[in-house]
């Protein structure tokens, strides 16, 4: 039986998604931006937590676990980053295979954004905090470019239909740069353009299909041709490509 998983808006941005694993009725959170509205989205599906899961430190990721009442529940997150997190009856590693009830997730290290950042892969989905996102990537606060492009590279394995679970409402923004990098892509224009109705109907945009970031994504697109045009490096290496558009990224 599949995971069942909602989407719960968050501060003024961020997103927790909440699962169910069907089978054994276990429920989880990944991240924890504030308590109050995953206590409501629980509430609304008659949903009571097991389990909770973090993908990197940063406060608006872990900031609602003592509010939330986590006492008795199963807190899974990177145990070389045990110091930075909040205390973790499961540390798990990269290279892992974590079950929850009868779904099974593999433990990525998607480092960049943050060092020790991991990503949750289900069967379906993949939870991908602030390193893979919606039109986007998460800035490189504390990881190198060719860390996060190789840690980008691991999503080749996955197959389109995977729903990426990310953390931010940032596609707007993000889309309006993609333009910048590729104006003619035709795939990027129609999915701005499903972006706007679906803010429009105060909609999220999270999750979204791989295969949608593989068509539109900038920094999933750094071996296409128009991409190393659009940041002006038409003979460059891919992972040069990324540092570019990045960087390009953080002062657009």
């Amino acid at each position: 039986m599949p995971l069942k998983v909602i989407t719960v808006p968050c501060l003024s941005d961020n997103y927790a998604f909440l699962m169910k694993d069907e089978a054994s009725g276990r429920v989880g959170v990944v991240d924890v931006p504030e308590a109050g509205p995953i206590q409501a989205a629980l509430a609304d599906a008659g949903w009571t937590l097991t389990d909770v899961f973090f993908t990197h430190h940063h406060h608006d990721h872990i900031g609602g676990l003592s509010a939330l009442g986590a006492e008795g529940m199963r807190i899974w997150g990177s145990a070389a980053d045990q110091d930075r997190l909040p205390p973790l009856t499961d540390p798990v590693s990269p290279g892992d295979t974590i079950l929850f009830g009868e779904s099974a997730a593999q433990v990525w290290d998607v480092s960049g954004h943050t060092i020790n950042h991991l990503a949750f892969v289900f069967d379906g989905y993949v939870f991908t905090g602030d390193s893979l996102m919606a039109l986007g990537c998460g800035r490189l606060f504390e990881g190198t470019p060719a860390q996060m492009h190789a840690s980008l590279k691991q999503f080749d394995s996955l197959s389109d239909e995977t729903l990426v679970c990310s953390g931010h409402e940032y596609t707007t923004a993000n889309g309006r740069f993609a333009k910048t990098i590729e104006p003619n892509n035709a795939a990027l224009a129609q999915r701005l353009q499903s972006v706007a109705q679906a803010r429009a109907a105060n909609q999220p945009t999270v999750p979204s299909r791989l295969g949608e970031e593989r068509a539109t994504n900038p920094f999933l697109r750094c071996h296409i041709d128009a991409v190393k045009a659009g940041v002006n490096l038409p003979n460059s290496t891919d992972v040069a490509t990324f540092a570019a558009v990045r960087a390009s990224k953080d002062t657009f």
